[in-house]
Protein backbone atom coordinates (compact mmCIF):
# COMPACT_ATOMS: atom_id res chain seq x y z
CA UNK A 1 0.00 0.00 0.00
CA UNK A 2 1.42 3.36 -0.97
CA UNK A 3 1.15 6.87 0.25
CA UNK A 4 -1.45 9.29 -1.06
CA UNK A 5 0.17 12.52 -2.18
CA UNK A 6 -1.86 15.55 -1.20
CA UNK A 7 -2.48 17.97 -4.07
CA UNK A 8 -1.31 21.54 -3.42
CA UNK A 9 -3.77 23.51 -1.31
CA UNK A 10 -5.76 20.44 -0.24
CA UNK A 11 -5.39 18.72 3.14
CA UNK A 12 -6.58 15.12 3.37
CA UNK A 13 -7.83 14.39 6.89
CA UNK A 14 -8.65 10.85 7.92
CA UNK A 15 -10.74 10.33 11.02
CA UNK A 16 -11.40 6.90 12.39
CA UNK A 17 -14.04 5.95 14.91
CA UNK A 18 -12.80 4.79 18.33
CA UNK A 19 -13.08 1.06 18.96
CA UNK A 20 -15.68 -0.26 21.35
CA UNK A 21 -14.48 -2.26 24.35
CA UNK A 22 -15.67 -5.45 22.65
CA UNK A 23 -13.78 -4.62 19.43
CA UNK A 24 -10.62 -3.78 21.40
CA UNK A 25 -10.80 -7.10 23.25
CA UNK A 26 -11.40 -9.07 20.03
CA UNK A 27 -8.54 -7.31 18.26
CA UNK A 28 -6.20 -7.89 21.19
CA UNK A 29 -7.09 -11.61 21.32
CA UNK A 30 -6.58 -11.96 17.56
CA UNK A 31 -3.17 -10.27 17.72
CA UNK A 32 -2.11 -12.49 20.63
CA UNK A 33 -3.17 -15.66 18.77
CA UNK A 34 -1.35 -14.58 15.60
CA UNK A 35 1.85 -13.85 17.55
CA UNK A 36 1.73 -17.36 19.01
CA UNK A 37 1.13 -18.89 15.54
CA UNK A 38 4.01 -16.91 14.05
CA UNK A 39 6.36 -17.96 16.87
CA UNK A 40 5.45 -21.62 16.26
CA UNK A 41 6.11 -21.23 12.53
CA UNK A 42 9.46 -19.56 13.19
CA UNK A 43 10.48 -22.34 15.56
CA UNK A 44 9.68 -24.92 12.86
CA UNK A 45 11.64 -23.11 10.17
CA UNK A 46 14.59 -22.47 12.48
CA UNK A 47 14.77 -26.14 13.47
CA UNK A 48 14.74 -27.16 9.79
CA UNK A 49 17.52 -24.70 8.96
CA UNK A 50 19.81 -26.12 11.64
CA UNK A 51 19.51 -29.63 10.18
CA UNK A 52 22.71 -30.66 8.50
CA UNK A 53 21.86 -32.01 5.04
CA UNK A 54 25.37 -33.45 4.59
CA UNK A 55 24.44 -36.24 6.97
CA UNK A 56 22.03 -37.65 4.37
CA UNK A 57 23.49 -40.49 2.31
CA UNK A 58 23.38 -39.97 -1.45
CA UNK A 59 23.13 -43.21 -3.46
Amino acid sequence: MGFIKEPEGIDLIIESKPLTDKQEKELSEYISKRKIEIRKQLKKTRSHKTHNHRDVAIP
